[in-house]
């Protein structure tokens, strides 16, 4: 992660080699997990922008993340086509649902806290991508590689405005939810997802 210092900073910890090994034997589950993520991220986007009408720097970020996100979701879904792997539904990880638990209800904090949910998501990911792609074959190798850009850009959006919308520094709420992120990617997880933990079951990956 040499090449991502912000986001070596930002996160407390690497992704753990044991979820490394499970994606690398897991790479159909990973796909269609991935493709998941990607659509949940534009909705994300997109309803920060029905929620929050009145914020015009968020509205124009939004938008642009929400267009990427859903064209970064047609990329892993033609992986996914030319493959022969079936795109079905996945029970979620943890992950996502265990950050937002965290949310506080009252408002400017509800946005300043999801907004700072939402730049430890982007920048999992992007780590997630450096760290897995140089195992991949070429194909998807250079595909992970191509979104640390931008996903590297969404991490900075979120955090930039969480940061502009708060009344004061951001930083003692990102450090809460950033030892909360590392204990959610360092414990044991019975679930293989692109965001989970560390797995210590064996379990049927497809779910209804």
């Amino acid at each position: 992660m040499k090449q991502m210092p912000e986001i070596n900073q930002f996160l407390l910890c690497e992704t753990p080699d044991e979820w490394l090994r499970e994606a690398l034997t897991n790479q159909e589950v990973l796909l269609v997990d991935h493709a998941h993520c990607e659509k949940k991220a534009a909705s994300t986007a997109m309803s920060l922008m029905y929620r929050y009408v009145d914020r015009p720097e968020l509205l124009g970020k939004m938008s642009r993340l929400a267009r990427e996100e859903l064209l970064h979701f047609e990329q892993v879904l033609d992986i996914i086509n030319e493959r022969g792997i079936d795109y079905t539904h996945l029970a979620p990880s943890r992950y996502a649902g265990e950050l937002r638990k965290l949310v506080r209800t009252h408002e400017p904090a509800r946005l300043i806290d999801t907004l700072i949910v939402g730049a430890f998501v982007e920048a999992r990911s992007c780590e997630r991508f450096s760290r897995i792609a140089p195992y991949l074959d070429d194909r998807l190798k250079k595909f992970y590689l191509s979104l640390l850009r931008s996903e590297g850009r969404h991490f900075q959006d979120y955090l930039s405005l969480a940061q502009l919308y708060s009344d004061e520094p951001i930083a003692a709420r990102v450090d809460f939810f950033a030892e909360r992120e590392k204990q959610l990617i360092l414990s044991g997880d019975d679930r293989f997802r692109f965001h989970s933990g560390k797995p210590f079951s064996k379990q049927a990956v497809f779910e209804e």
